[in-house]
């Protein structure tokens, strides 16, 4: 892996976590699913004109679309979506918690469904993945957390885990901007029918919701993605998905920093379990480096 890799990764990490913040101070001052729907409209837009300009057609192949649409259903209508329902009475940073253990759910399906070689270190990760989300989830349940919301963003991770487990199509064929673009769109229309459907739509104009709904159109929503599909082109999804250890860090410290947010000591304990899970999880799953012999062997 080599150092641009490293930096498209460490930033895609930081956004992606930063978007659970940026969400809660959004849902605090407009319906969730109609804000979001509206982001994704702007920034679906906005990624389809850029695409344009660089020369990018929006005739994908048969894969590229079926990865396209699955992606938008899964990742932008129901993995967001249900966040953001969510964090109008769940903390940003349990949400980012309960996310980043989707590269755990991935690795276990492809070892249950695909029947992929997990070696010991990975059924290890997955291991301590399950004890420090059990001592999350243990504190915040005996504290009165909101179950449903809980619920709702497990909902969404699974979801997620969906949208991962298909992004793969996407990357091929090129046309990288106009992907994410055109995924946005897809969650943009299902997401303003279910703000239609399911709630009454209200938006309190102030400064920090504009500042945040700005920065998680822009920065999340379009950057990041953008940044994560040319990891996966660059890479693979097995090494881009190592980043993934990052976010309960990164999102346990953005909300602490810009909402205030504290986690005890068993949240802490339970933060750096996932997180080394993760790790262990993504270093197992990567192939095994083969030396090859010098002319003198």
């Amino acid at each position: 892996m080599d150092a641009r890799a490293i930096a498209m990764g460490l930033a895609f990490a930081f956004m992606w976590s930063s978007a659970f913040t940026s969400a809660r101070i959004i849902v605090a001052d407009a319906s969730p699913l109609f804000s979001l729907a509206l982001r994704f409209l702007v920034s679906g837009l906005i990624g389809v004109c850029i695409a344009r300009a660089m020369g990018q057609t929006w005739h994908l192949n048969r894969i590229q679309w079926r990865a396209t649409i699955i992606f938008g259903v899964c990742q932008n209508a129901l993995y967001l979506g249900l966040n953001f329902v969510a964090m109008q009475t769940v903390q940003a940073s349990l949400a980012a918690i309960i996310a980043a253990t989707m590269p755990l759910l991935v690795a276990l399906a492809s070892w249950v469904l695909f029947k992929e070689r997990l070696r010991p270190l990975g059924i290890a990760g997955l291991l301590a993945g399950v004890l420090g989300v059990g001592l999350i989830m243990g504190t915040r349940i005996s504290a009165g957390v909101d179950l449903y919301g809980m619920a709702l963003c497990g909902l969404g991770v699974l979801a997620l885990t969906v949208a991962t487990l298909a992004l793969r199509g996407a990357t091929s064929g090129g046309n990288f901007m106009m992907v994410v673009g055109l995924q946005m769109l897809v969650g943009a229309a299902l997401l303003f029918v279910a703000a239609l459907l399911f709630e009454d739509i209200y938006i309190n104009p102030t400064l920090s919701l504009a500042l945040a709904f700005a920065y998680t159109t822009l920065v999340p929503g379009l950057i990041a993605t953008f940044i994560w599909v040319l990891l996966l082109n660059r890479i693979g999804p097995l090494r881009a998905a190592t980043f993934h250890f990052l976010n309960p860090v990164f999102g346990v410290a953005v909300a602490a920093m810009l909402l205030g947010e504290r986690l005890g000591p068993m949240d802490m304990v339970g933060v750096l379990i996932v997180t080394v899970g993760i790790l262990a999880v993504q270093l197992s799953r990567q192939p095994a480096t083969v030396t090859k012999p010098t002319a003198a062997e």
